[in-house]
């Protein structure tokens, strides 16, 4: 199974120190920040990773070069070169579908590249039984950070994610994503490449088709999104 790291955003909350670096390519506890997601990858049995990119777009095959130093094969998607800038995450994945599904496979790995998690685990059976399912996604959750108090979607007890927007939805918590998960290619079918589009109105799409999975990752996980917080985890 083939892998997505999604790298393209301007990091403005990151500011200044993403006016000259891409924030995945921050130090964070003495290695880049997308650095702990090849090695997590690259543990689980990926062997081919596909980075997109826009902002200083140059710079990730200029540090990451061709991802043997991490036991990978590096691809990358240049949107600011293709499109002119960042297409956002659901445009971002429509863009690099042809790639991800090249040899017939419609599932995938898809993780973020501004949140650390060094504890997560791409594991291959969960790649597996994902693969084997109909679902059109597999989100791996975390207890709310407190930037993020009302979090994103809850876990119902058949293991399937809940929406708020939902007419039934079911009372409960709700967890933030981790922006990690399993996707499928049929949830970005109506994503013209070359489109900018967020991620979430495909999630929600998929939730009302109850057709999306989710788990409570309880591991270490942060949103590396401002200057404060990439401190905090490198004091």
């Amino acid at each position: 199974m083939r892998a997505m790291i999604l790298a393209a955003g301007r990091g403005e909350r990151m500011r200044p120190l993403s006016d000259h670096t891409p924030k995945p390519l921050l130090q964070v506890r003495g290695r880049r920040l997308i650095e702990w997601h090849l090695l997590a990858l690259a543990a689980g049995g990926v062997r081919e990773v596909l980075i997109n990119c826009a902002w200083l777009e140059e710079q990730f095959p200029a540090t990451l070069g061709d991802g043997s130093a991490y036991g990978l094969s590096l691809h990358y998607s240049l949107e600011r070169r293709d499109h002119g800038g960042a297409l956002e995450t659901a445009g971002g994945i429509a863009k690099a579908l042809p790639w991800l599904c090249e040899r017939g496979d419609e599932a995938f790995w898809v993780i973020s590249g501004d949140v650390f998690m060094p504890e997560f685990r791409c594991d291959p059976a969960a790649a597996r039984a994902f693969a084997d399912s109909t679902r059109l996604a597999h989100l791996w959750m975390t207890h709310n950070p407190p930037h993020k108090p009302g979090g994103d979607f809850g876990i119902g007890p058949d293991g399937l994610a809940i929406s708020d927007a939902q007419p039934d939805a079911l009372p409960g918590p709700r967890y933030t994503w981790t922006c990690a998960g399993l996707f499928r290619r049929a949830l970005f079918a109506d994503v013209p490449v070359g489109t900018a589009r967020p991620l979430r109105p495909q999630l929600e799409l998929g939730i009302a088709q109850r057709a999306i999975s989710a788990e409570l990752f309880t591991g270490l996980w942060r949103d590396v999104g401002t200057p404060q917080r990439l401190a905090e985890l490198n004091a």
